[in-house]
């Protein structure tokens, strides 16, 4: 083999290595940032098609209902803690140490997005509650086993009053 071809065969194999890098540094940091969404019968059996629980640590999204009485305020500071469950019977406790969202209540349909911190158990960073009395996230009325219908506004609704 001539220098030249040495050389050529030197590049192409640099080059393929650094593409590589790239890809898999890429790959990583991608799913860093992925959030998946998990029911509270997921967090506790784990996915249905494939029977994976979340680890401890990881970052995920929780949809259900605001267990009735479950919610407990701290009179000191903003913290609150309140259970969330499905229509499978399932629940999760829920920590939060800020604002609630105006239309929070017990009851409703919400969305915490936070860090698994023990098999039943979310640190929040963030809660969604839904905007009205009919909408509900898909992906938490599919959860609930409901099904997502448009709005249907009557006449008088539509005008304004």
């Amino acid at each position: 083999m001539n220098v030249r071809r040495k050389k050529r065969l030197a590049l192409a194999v640099a080059l393929i290595a650094g593409v590589a890098a790239i890809a898999s540094l890429l790959l990583y940091a991608l799913n860093s940032n992925l959030n998946l969404f998990y029911t509270p019968t997921e967090i506790v059996q784990g996915k249905r098609d494939t029977g994976v629980l979340p680890e401890i640590g990881q970052r995920i999204r929780v949809g259900g209902m605001v267990t009735m009485g479950s919610m407990v305020r701290d009179p000191e500071s903003l913290h609150v803690e309140f259970a969330v469950h499905d229509s499978l019977g399932s629940e999760i406790i829920v920590t939060y140490d800020d604002l609630l969202p105006d239309l929070f209540r017990e009851g409703q349909g919400i969305v915490a997005q936070g860090i698994l911190i023990e098999g039943g158990k979310l640190q929040a960073t963030e809660v969604l509650a839904k905007h009205d009395e009919n909408y509900m996230p898909p992906e938490v009325a599919e959860a609930m086993g409901q099904t997502h219908e448009k709005l249907d506004y009557k006449t008088e609704q539509k005008s304004g009053y």
